[in-house]
């Protein structure tokens, strides 16, 4: 079945706590955690102190995006605050291989994440390398966007490769995700939904019913 990763991003910063224990009782999967910090996305939000502290509140997976540029020099601090999946955009540094194999060193799974304008030939080198694969579906920085329609082709073609090979990573599919585009992810062969302001702007009461049409 389908994980469904709701991103904190779409909270309200000052119930935090409150929104983290409410998802994780309701039928989460993942947190998902989206750090940006102005230079690869003209936007700011967390740093590895929220990880850190939401580490301390729950025990599901901690999924966490960096939308940062560099992206080495800040790795060893994602994975001391706690984070069970690190996954970066390969474009917005020098070496990504170096930073794979810094984030399995620290026994935690790597991911890496696909800008709209990226093509996939651009990153089908790290695609052995790595657990999870978020391709995106608006433009990144900012939440609240429209799904990127033309990005299934994305899904399909990295579900594609992997049925043709022994990769073994998960599809995560990040950006605009509702009850109706999932069912094309998960038609297409997305693995996980990273969902933010379609659940996170709803009733508390009905976050277990949205996570569970979800999947």
């Amino acid at each position: 079945m389908i994980k469904i990763s709701p991103s904190i991003l779409s909270a309200d910063i000052l119930k935090l706590e409150e929104e983290v224990k409410l998802l994780d009782k309701n039928g989460a999967d993942y947190i998902h955690i989206d750090i940006m910090d102005g230079h690869y996305v003209p936007n700011i939000t967390f740093g590895p102190n929220i990880v850190n502290s939401i580490r301390k509140i729950t025990t599901k997976i901690l999924d966490v995006h960096l939308m940062i540029q560099p992206v080495n020099p800040y790795i060893d601090e994602f994975i001391e605050a706690g984070s069970d999946i690190i996954s970066f955009h390969p474009e917005a540094d020098a070496n990504p291989q170096e930073i794979i194999s810094k984030i399995h060193d620290a026994k935690i799974k790597a991911g890496i994440a696909i800008h709209p304008k990226i093509k996939i030939s651009e990153i089908e080198y790290l695609l052995n390398k790595v657990q999870q694969v978020i391709v995106m579906t608006v433009t990144p920085g900012f939440g609240g966007q429209k799904f990127l329609q033309d990005q299934v082709d994305k899904i399909k073609h990295l579900d594609k490769i992997r049925k043709n090979s022994n990769y073994k990573y998960d599809i995560a599919v990040d950006g605009g995700v509702n009850n109706e585009n999932a069912k094309i992810c998960k038609a297409n062969g997305a693995d996980v939904l990273a969902v933010g302001s379609y659940l996170l702007s709803k009733n508390h009461n009905d976050y277990n019913e949205i996570i569970n049409s979800l999947k």
